[in-house]
């Protein structure tokens, strides 16, 4: 059997269940906007058939949905470099994620912890969606036969899934259809962490709006949260392993290196010896300079959300020249008939 050479492309995906925060972007959108100038074709897309795994208020879907999308367009994803899908549009995802289904094995997906992290003690009452997304998940990605997908560390066990779901179906079939895709996790501030609390991630759910920078916050909200971040009361450290055991004080210098553009040792050589008090009003210009911009313009976009529908829909017709393809040669593969 020979090699299938695969195009080089990108999908990724973040929920529309509202609240972007800075941790969407460091930790997915800003990845996702560099990808568009490298050499790959760059699919994103708002995956609302993952949303409603959970109960979602229907307006309010929708609402999230084009906030989400204003959220991609403002913070410099391209229609006109990547292709801006909501995923319900595209009917090839759900139609490949039954295929999957099939494939997957009921112990892969009793592995997966985010489920258990969701469902909580009482996983009975969570939905039959809930349980199997994951499946879907690969089907998004592979739909589109993806060769990377830009991931946040909380993925990557959904990723690997994806892989080995690629990997039994070829060997099931005999064929070298599915490409086995690589996940990019990079950069300094993969992981954002509250700003009230160094050893929890940065969340939407939080109760606390101080513990979390939204994309949708102005500048003074930006400033006067990162003002009040908690510290500890040392000064920073020259290099990185003098953040070890000081969760707070390496949040905010990943935060800074992130928005900046640079390792946390690159920031450390030139922060190392300062208080606090001198650091954050440097982190609060930085943080304010990057993203006050982004939030003016999602405001904007979101004044118009016929604009906003008009790109998805556009996008989800260039999604289809990919996907109808492939999902017509899975169906061959496996012996459907039509």
């Amino acid at each position: 059997m020979t090699e299938t050479k695969f195009t080089p492309r990108v999908f990724s995906g973040i929920q529309p269940s509202g609240g972007l925060t800075l941790g969407n972007y460091l930790g997915a959108i800003k990845r996702f906007v560099s990808m568009q100038d490298e050499a790959f074709e760059t699919i994103y897309c708002m995956v609302d058939l993952h949303a409603i795994t959970v109960w979602q208020e229907p307006e309010k879907l929708k609402h999230n949905t084009r906030e989400l999308a204003a959220g991609f367009i403002a913070s410099g994803i391209s229609p006109d470099k990547s292709i801006l899908i909501n995923q319900s549009q595209v009917p090839e995802h759900a139609q490949l994620g039954w295929i999957f289904n099939c494939v997957a094995r009921m112990g892969w997906m009793g592995r997966m912890t985010q489920f258990k992290d969701k469902a909580g003690k009482n996983a009975e009452a969570a939905s039959l969606g809930l349980f199997g997304y994951p499946a879907l998940m690969a089907a998004d990605i592979l739909i589109y036969h993806a060769t990377h997908v830009p991931v946040g560390e909380d993925q990557k066990q959904h990723l690997e899934l994806t892989r080995d779901i690629a990997a039994k179906f070829n060997h099931d079939y005999g064929v070298d259809f599915f490409p086995i895709t690589e996940p990019v996790i990079e950069g300094a501030a993969t992981r954002v962490m509250s700003l009230r609390d160094g050893s929890k991630k940065m969340s939407k759910s939080d109760p606390s709006d101080a513990s979390r920078i939204n994309m949708t916050d102005d500048a003074d909200a930006i400033a006067k949260k990162i003002r009040k971040a908690k510290t500890d009361p040392d000064a920073l450290p020259s290099e990185a392993k003098g953040l070890e055991n000081r969760p707070e004080a390496r949040n905010l210098v990943n935060i800074y290196a992130a928005l900046n553009d640079q390792t946390v040792d690159q920031v450390l050589a030139d922060v190392g010896g300062q208080q606090f008090g001198t650091f954050k009003p440097l982190l609060a210009e930085l943080a304010v300079a990057k993203l006050a911009p982004i939030s003016d313009e999602m405001a904007r976009l979101m004044a118009d959300p016929a604009e906003i529908d008009r790109i998805l829909a556009k996008g989800a017709g260039q999604a289809r020249e990919i996907t109808a393809p492939i999902l017509k040669k899975t169906y061959e593969i496996v012996g459907m008939v039509g």
